[in-house]
């Protein structure tokens, strides 16, 4: 089998892999109808993570089940699945509690940037369509396993309602997530910031109202004045650099609430402005699991087509080209297909 590895900074490649197979009996192997490239794929890439040996990359995925386990119940071969980039048994307390991202046997996926995938704690995991979706519903199933849930997180832990003022910090595929998952808990004014004409474009297309250019405190002094002074309801931080959590700090009214999902890095929060802002905060890896159902009920539904998101289509086997396009942000995301 062939996949995708990630040898040091710049350097991926699509070469023989191993093919995967069951280790444990609660393993499922899928065949990928679709994967993609996801903004944190660059941070190793950029060479902004240590990469010590090569790394099987891909974390999100969707595709048809070829073989479970001995101790598999929920899914069977032949189903298309969906799963979360966290890997869960759905049933320990914190699953229970709604945050299978931290679940008590919690794994990262990996590997499936592949034509086979093997996915551990597969019931927990895994879910099932009622039968094959059409091909073009493909790129929206397959956001729904991060991209899009990561979004919908950083809205859900913002607290959008509906009404509210929502600020998104950062305009790649994830904020534009989360201008859609404000727009669907019925936020009344979104303010997306973005300096890309393209990811505007489809910032406005997902429901923002307002776009803002500028960044910094010239960004917070725009969404203050946007905002008569008062500042967002909700603000959803979908970078993860010191600035654009800083930003989205300042841009929070007081008894507000910030979404924060982008992976930090340089983040360092000082306590004194911290405790005066008077804003909430809850973050973190996303419990993808948590919304997964409703998540692909609504792409099932044509009642949102987050697969936009996806601006270039490349075979599996041009997945280097694939870094190259969103290292130089000539892509905003890039679907793969085996």
């Amino acid at each position: 089998m062939l996949g995708t590895m990630l040898h040091g900074p710049g350097d991926v490649r699509f070469e023989a892999r191993p093919e995967p197979e069951i280790l444990e009996p609660t393993d499922a192997i899928i065949q990928l109808s679709a994967s993609c490239i996801c903004g944190s794929d660059l941070w190793p890439y950029r060479g902004l993570n240590a990469v010590g040996e090569p790394m099987a990359m891909g974390h999100e995925y969707c595709g048809v089940v070829l073989e479970v386990g001995s101790a598999v119940k929920t899914v069977k071969p032949g189903q298309f699945v969906v799963g979360s980039f966290c890997l869960s048994d759905n049933t320990c307390p914190h699953c229970q509690y709604g945050f299978q991202s931290s679940c008590e046997q919690r794994e990262f996926m990996s590997g499936a940037q592949a034509a086979l995938a093997r996915v551990p704690l597969a019931d927990g995991t895994l879910v099932a369509t009622a039968e094959m979706p059409p091909d073009d519903l493909i790129p929206s199933l397959l956001a729904t396993s991060d991209v899009l849930g990561t979004g919908w997180y950083a809205a859900d832990a913002a607290r959008v309602r509906p009404g509210a003022t929502v600020v998104v910090v950062g305009d790649g595929a994830v904020g534009l997530m989360g201008v859609l998952a404000a727009k669907q808990m019925g936020a009344e004014r979104i303010i997306a910031m973005s300096r890309h004409k393209t990811r505007q474009a489809l910032a406005l297309e997902y429901g923002a109202t307002d776009i803002i250019s500028e960044r910094g405190e010239a960004g917070v002094a725009r969404i203050k004045e946007l905002t008569r002074g008062v500042g967002a309801d909700s603000v959803l931080e979908c970078v993860g650099t010191g600035e654009s959590m800083q930003q989205a700090i300042s841009a929070t009214r007081p008894g507000g609430m910030i979404g924060y999902v982008g992976v930090p890095h340089g983040v360092q929060l000082e306590g004194q402005s911290l405790f005066f802002s008077q804003t909430g905060m809850l973050g973190g890896p996303a419990p993808v699991r948590r919304f997964l159902p409703h998540l692909m009920d609504l792409v099932l539904q044509r009642k949102i087509n987050p697969g936009k998101v996806f601006d270039l289509e490349l075979p599996l086997a041009d997945v280097a080209e694939g870094y190259r396009a969103m290292d130089e942000r000539r892509a905003i995301k890039v679907l793969l297909r085996p």
